[in-house]
């Protein structure tokens, strides 16, 4: 079993590989002390495809021996200057294992993973100490020694530092240190990575290839819907490996990205070449659903545990928890296959080089791309509201019953759809957008919370009739499902106020231009 670790470091280039060299550091922050831990051997072969597609998406692989933390690493980057470093054991065998494989696929997209790079580093380790010993950070001076095992297979040297923050550790910290450095002569490393410096110096491969979006120019519409596009498929790579290791909230957000990279690619459909954007759409229409089977299932049963759990004992009668574990874990079993097997389908990885294509290659179609981005997002914004607004109007005045929750669900989906339209909109159209989104929001949080309490009355419904059919007291669900009527009765009520305020937002002049 992988485990998991965050990890916050800065690299810094050394000009002289005088390793033994070392600016005092005590002062820089809360660092009293520094404490020499002494020298490290290690060696490391870095593991990519062929055409390097973990490092082009600052990902790496490798597998190291020597050193405290022999074994398979996979990093993925993370905002500012952390990353995740997914540890596996180290094997007698030099194939990748198949669980970080797994991880990797979002970036590699199938392609096989080989040796690229061997890299082996004379190691000086250093620990910055606290007043009272404790370790805020590690500082490594690197010797490193790289040898590229493709392309022309070239070889080159060069020192740099590390200064690693222990787990927990306060990113303040490095910004003090840094200063110091600074002082020294010491900046920044171009590179991301050891693998990174090695194969973009080394071989040809990292080289940037001729732009096929060098055509599309700033300021159109073209350009701020790519911007929002490149911005979700990043997104959705970096999903993946969460999803798969079911890391909290994870499913929840792929699944929310993956709708809002189909509702960019249907509401601003005019700026693309359908024939290519429209079988994306339909997978992700798939990938959507696939995701939400696992993710309405963990709000069911997150909603149901917390109402069980704030009845007063009394109104507890019968194995009320216990049936409704064992509803959760029969439920929440499957639908994790399903998600899983979803990943590992050969549709889902044709969807990931579909999206590829769509952010290096974008299929535009030169008219509407050229326009005005003020002309284009303004029209499909009223384009999107009068679609909501057929669809909310007539929910509305529709009498309360299963015929109304249907129409009010169809009104929330359309909402949601204005809203991630209003998001993309953004950077062109400012404030208004952002006015409409948040009033939309509003309408699609109400309506979404009218149509959860259906969809758990539901469920309510037929857990009673398990448990009455088992011979238990339906006593404590018949409470839960009042509990839920009068809940969507106050929504529904709710509901007309904050139409009417998203309504508002839409007639703003700058929507209506």
């Amino acid at each position: 079993m992988a485990r998991s670790t965050r990890e916050t470091e800065r690299k810094y280039a050394v000009p002289e590989a005088d390793t033994s060299w070392l600016p005092d550091l005590a002062g820089a922050g809360p660092v009293a002390s520094v404490a020499d831990q002494g020298a490290r051997e290690l060696d490391a072969v870095y593991y990519d495809s062929d055409d390097l597609r973990l490092t082009r998406t600052r990902a790496s692989l490798r597998r190291r021996t020597g050193g405290t933390d022999a074994g398979w690493h996979l990093k993925l980057p993370l905002p500012g200057d952390s990353r995740e470093e997914i540890q596996a054991s180290l094997t007698s065998s030099e194939d990748v294992p198949e669980e970080l494989r797994c991880l990797t696929l979002s970036r590699t997209r199938g392609a096989a993973l080989r040796p690229v790079v061997r890299i082996r580093s004379s190691r000086s380790l250093h620990h910055l100490l606290d007043a009272e010993g404790d370790v805020l950070a590690e500082l490594s001076m690197d010797e490193v020694s790289a040898e590229a095992l493709v392309d022309d297979e070239g070889r080159m040297t060069w020192t740099e530092m590390e200064v690693e923050l222990v787990q927990g550790g306060d990113p303040a910290l490095l910004d003090s240190v840094e200063k110091v450095l600074r002082k020294h002569g010491l900046d920044r490393s171009q590179s991301p990575s050891k693998v990174s410096h090695a194969l973009t110096e080394a071989t040809s491969l990292l080289h940037r290839a001729p732009d096929a979006r060098a055509d599309v120019v700033p300021g159109t519409a073209g350009r701020h819907v790519l911007a929002y596009t490149d911005r979700l498929v990043d997104a959705l790579m970096d999903l993946d490996p969460a999803v798969r290791r079911d890391t909290p909230d994870s499913v929840h957000r792929m699944r929310t990205t993956t709708r809002r990279l189909r509702g960019c690619l249907r509401s601003y459909r005019s700026v693309f070449d359908r024939e290519v954007t429209d079988p994306l759409r339909r997978d992700l229409k798939w990938l959507a659903n696939e995701l939400g089977v696992e993710r309405d299932h963990e709000v069911l049963r997150d909603r149901l545990t917390s109402k069980v759990r704030e009845l007063s004992g009394e109104l507890v009668l019968g194995p009320v928890e216990a049936r409704l574990k064992a509803w959760d874990v029969a439920r929440r079993t499957e639908a994790r296959r399903r998600t899983l097997d979803a990943l590992a389908s050969p549709r889902y990885l044709n969807l990931l080089n579909g999206l590829k294509s769509l952010t290096e290659a974008p299929p535009l179609r030169p008219s509407k791309a050229a326009a005005k981005p003020e002309k284009v997002f303004g029209k499909v914004l009223r384009k999107e509201y009068r679609r909501l607004a057929g669809r909310m109007e007539p929910a509305l005045a529709t009498a309360p019953g299963p015929e109304r929750d249907t129409a009010i669900h169809d009104a929330r989906k359309a909402a949601k759809r204005l809203r991630y339209a209003a998001e993309a909109a953004r950077p062109v159209l400012g404030k208004p957008a952002r006015r409409l989104g948040k009033r939309v929001k509003a309408v699609q949080r109400v309506s979404g919370a009218q149509h959860d309490s259906v969809v758990t009355r539901d469920a309510l419904r037929r857990l009673a009739v398990s448990a009455h059919a088992a011979g238990e007291p339906g006593f404590t669900w018949g409470i839960l499902y009042g509990q839920e009527e009068a809940a969507a009765t106050v929504r529904e009520r709710q509901l007309p106020e904050v139409w009417s305020k998203a309504r508002a937002a839409a007639r703003k002049k700058a929507l209506r231009s």
